[in-house]
């Protein structure tokens, strides 16, 4: 038996729950990887930003109330920060790009907590966080990458201990259908 950590970009898992078409079950999610990985514990980390309030049309308490589901209902540790609005000019004229780049938070705590797991599951395809794999790598950690293959970087696959194609896991890991906003 194991300690497994996981550690979620949301943003990532958003590209492969929308070329999927359907939401992750986050409870079917947590018993799947406990099972894939024989974990005795596992505890998960899910990193996400939010819209600004006043810049959408639409409400945002949903995305609220799921991060306190998360939280609260599944244990989850939820680090969130506020998408930040960044004025950029080109040619076609000026225009506002929004970030919120959650990769430095997710190594962080994969860093600071290394010493309490065997088993380290990334859902993410950024080639960024191959210097942190190959780091625990190196420290004798099993390192997981889930995402999708439209989604993951080469050195990420193929520098992990394993990759799993999020689209093809033939466990019920799905919830409810992605509908489209309203416009």
């Amino acid at each position: 038996m194991k300690t497994v950590y996981v550690f979620i970009d949301a943003s990532n898992l958003w590209e492969a729950q929308k070329a999927k078409g359907k939401f992750f079950d986050y409870k079917k999610l947590r018993n799947f990887i406990g099972e894939k990985f024989d974990a005795s514990d596992i505890k998960i980390f899910y990193y996400s930003s939010y819209p600004a309030n006043g810049t959408r049309d639409y409400n945002l308490d949903g995305r609220h109330k799921f991060f306190t589901f998360l939280k609260k209902g599944l244990g989850f540790v939820v680090r969130k920060k506020e998408l930040k609005q960044i004025s950029i000019t080109t040619a076609e004229g000026e225009s506002i790009e929004e970030k919120g780049n959650m990769d430095v938070e997710l190594t962080i705590d994969a860093l600071h907590h290394y010493k309490k797991y065997d088993v380290a599951v990334l859902f993410t395809g950024d080639s960024d966080f191959l210097a942190l794999v190959t780091y625990l790598r190196a420290r004798e950690k099993d390192v997981y990458i889930f995402s999708s293959k439209n989604n993951i970087s080469e050195e990420l696959r193929t520098g992990s201990s394993g990759y799993f194609d999020v689209l093809k896991i033939e466990n019920d890991v799905w919830g409810k259908d992605l509908k489209q906003r309203s416009k």
